[in-house]
């Protein structure tokens, strides 16, 4: 178990102490930015003296917020660091006064170039292994934030993060164990499936969003939603049905009770046999500090939601990754 935080965030930490924020932007693409979705969520929890947004990387550019310039801390991150709308945003963040602290696989990216500090993370989640969780991009996030909570605000959390992040391979093991049978049992059910729904809500709806889009529509050809799991009542519970296959996370952050309200429709109105409820409450988390159980649940999603993808797209007979038609295919778009 590593007791400090990484080093390179040590020191891009040490590096902006003396430098005044008002701001924090979590600004990425796709499946990085779905690992916004919690960093939001613990900046609103804790930091009371500087407010975060986040933003679709292209957006970014577009709607140029009133409040990006020198006293604004932009985050980014793309996994492979050539996502061209992240690096653009990287480059607009810096001429705009910007601090920008990119996070990438890749050092010698197009990103990392592109950014005033580099993070590197060395934990892809594409291959379906297991992963070393403080390598992952959500930890190195949460290392960033909780780091400059303690540099800005005196609020120490590093000291549970570090000791969760340590404990959460045991944790992610024993998830994937019990909803093994889950991922057998539902693999079976949902491999000829045209259209799967994800829904979650606070740091899941990261999670959610990321295996609608990500994996499920990119890698499968699954017709896909992310639905926040309050949203779902405004609109678009309405399609549920006694065929209609959902996934519903459930987590452990202040949000869970929207959750279960959710699965409790589900239930109710649609097909037991349609719907996948992954519920953390069931699962070992004791090796994790209670105030980061939240934070870290979405990892734990959607690191054993690999292995069920990949029992998915064998029973589908469709290759992962390399199957996809367009992505890191064509350029000229």
């Amino acid at each position: 178990m590593r007791a400090e935080i990484n080093s390179d965030v040590q020191q891009t930490i040490a590096a902006i102490k003396d430098r005044e924020f008002s701001n924090i932007f979590l600004v990425a693409c796709g499946g990085s930015l779905s690992i916004m979705y919690p960093g939001k969520y613990f900046c609103d929890t804790h930091f009371k003296s500087i407010d975060s947004d986040m933003y679709n990387a292209d957006e970014f550019i577009c709607r140029k917020p009133r409040k990006l310039g020198p006293k604004a801390l932009v985050i980014l991150c793309s996994q492979t660091g050539t996502t061209r709308e992240t690096v653009a945003a990287a480059k607009f963040a810096r001429e705009q006064g910007a601090t920008t602290i990119v996070m990438t696989l890749d050092a010698n990216s197009a990103l990392a170039q592109a950014g005033e500090f580099v993070l590197n993370y060395n934990a892809p989640y594409t291959t379906g292994l297991d992963i070393d969780p403080y390598e992952s991009n959500y930890a190195v996030l949460y290392m960033v934030l909780s780091s400059l909570l303690l540099q800005r605000e005196g609020k120490d959390l590093t000291g549970k993060l570090l000791t969760s992040l340590g404990n959460l391979p045991a944790a992610t093991a024993a998830a994937k164990q019990a909803f093994a049978p889950i991922f057998a049992e539902f693999a079976q059910r949902f491999h000829d499936k045209n259209v799967i729904y994800t829904t979650g809500s606070g740091c899941n709806y990261g999670a959610a969003y990321s295996f609608a889009i990500c994996v499920l529509m990119e890698m499968q050809w699954i017709n896909s939603q992310a639905i926040h799991a309050n949203e779902f009542f405004h609109g678009p519970f309405e399609v549920v049905d006694q065929d209609t296959c959902f996934v519903s996370l459930i987590g452990m952050d202040e949000t869970r009770r929207l959750e279960e309200r959710n699965r409790e429709f589900l239930c109710r109105f649609g097909n037991e046999k349609n719907i996948m409820v992954l519920d953390a409450a069931k699962l070992d988390l004791s090796g994790l500090e209670k105030e980061f159980q939240g934070y870290l649940v979405p990892l734990i999603f959607f690191d054993a939601l690999w292995v069920f993808i990949y029992q998915l797209a064998e029973l589908r007979g469709q290759i992962m990754l390399d199957g996809r038609r367009y992505m890191k295919k064509i350029y000229d778009y």
